[in-house]
């Protein structure tokens, strides 16, 4: 069985993969699902949120275990974990993007945002910026269709609820890329309005993924498809380790 860490979006937490962990854990996998500085439970002040900081938490939280991990990035989570394979690479033995941004060297999240098949992007388009340094948030309506369109109505609510503020820094910041001996796998999700299929397979085929499962659901397949997507995890990582 495998170890997973679990890396969250933007204005998420750890608490997005709540219903995820226990059926990869029935699994028999270990999981562990982290905050990023300024998210969720975590107190780091806006300015003092950047990038490399989100790096330098993934990696402590990579170095807590003796064994490489899994390292599973959803939506802007992806930027964090490709910046932390750059940085840790021998503490990854997978990175799965999970509907989530994947960069280049030299990228931003927010370049690949203007890509042209970026352009139906819905969080993007009603994004509330405010504040120096800036935060965005995303009104509760609004996050509801986009990122929780596929889940009940008392998931929706309670995802979009519980989204917190995000600091826009790490959005600008250029990507190391990861390191090339760290292979990648992917999750595209065909419903998604907040990172379109199109850009999710212009991601894919600029940066070739050992292996690529699509699931027909919206932006949040962790509570909309849960299922679905614990049995993509363990088979990426089942195949995963079958190859090394």
């Amino acid at each position: 069985m495998s170890r997973f860490v679990l890396v969250h979006g933007a204005m998420g937490g750890a608490w997005i993969w709540e219903h995820l962990t226990p059926e990869l854990e029935a699994a028999g996998h270990t999981v562990q699902a982290i905050d990023l500085p300024g998210a969720g439970a975590d107190t780091t002040p806006v300015e003092d949120v950047s990038l490399d900081a989100y790096a330098e938490r993934i990696c402590a939280a990579l170095a807590e275990e003796p064994e490489p991990a899994v390292l599973v990035g959803s939506s802007m989570g992806g930027v964090a974990i490709t910046q932390a394979a750059a940085r840790c690479p021998e503490r990854i033995s997978l990175l799965v993007y999970v509907a989530a941004f994947l960069p280049r060297a030299g990228q931003s999240l927010l370049d690949l945002t203007h890509l042209p098949e970026g352009a139906d992007d819905q969080v993007q388009a009603n994004l509330v910026v405010t504040g120096e340094p800036p935060v965005a948030t995303l009104p509760v309506p609004a996050a509801k269709e986009v990122v929780f369109g596929d889940c009940s109505d008392e998931l929706a609510a309670w995802g979009a609820e519980r989204l917190g503020e995000q600091p826009l820094a790490p959005f600008t910041a250029p990507n190391d890329g990861a390191d090339d001996s760290v292979p990648r796998t992917y999750v595209l999700c065909t419903r998604d309005l907040a990172i379109p299929p199109p850009l999710q397979r212009r991601m894919i085929a600029e940066n070739p993924c050992v292996d690529v499962v699509e699931l027909d659901t919206d932006h949040s397949p962790m509570l909309s498809a849960t299922s679905d997507l614990a049995a993509a995890l363990t088979r990426f990582a089942s195949e995963s380790a079958r190859g090394s």
